[in-house]
């Protein structure tokens, strides 16, 4: 499958706003990930894992500053990684609570 059937196979919600036909699934794969992680069906994170496989999609989303903590939890099971790996689990953002007494 070329790279413009891929992305074109996503879910049309997961880029809503980008043209899909301008996405580079290599040099935008963080981006991607994270949509999928994120956002994403099963159809479209068994899409990824044909795409990029699982150990590249872990490595891409170990590198990054934030991510919602049940797409953390999923990708740290399903590719068997600990949390401790991930930098959006060891550098939390401080995150003040309202009415902090």
């Amino acid at each position: 499958m070329s790279d413009r059937e891929y992305i074109h196979a996503f879910s049309d919600y997961l880029f809503w706003d980008s043209d899909k036909s301008s996405i580079d699934l290599e040099a935008n794969a963080p981006y991607v990930v994270r949509r999928v992680l994120e956002f994403g069906q099963f159809s479209d994170w068994n899409l990824l894992v044909r795409r990029y496989g699982i150990s590249r999609i872990c490595t891409i989303a170990q590198n990054f500053r934030t991510l919602d903590p049940k797409a953390l939890s999923f990708i740290s099971t399903v590719s068997s990684v600990p949390l401790e790996s991930f930098r959006c689990f060891t550098t939390k953002q401080y995150t003040r609570t309202h009415w902090n007494f």
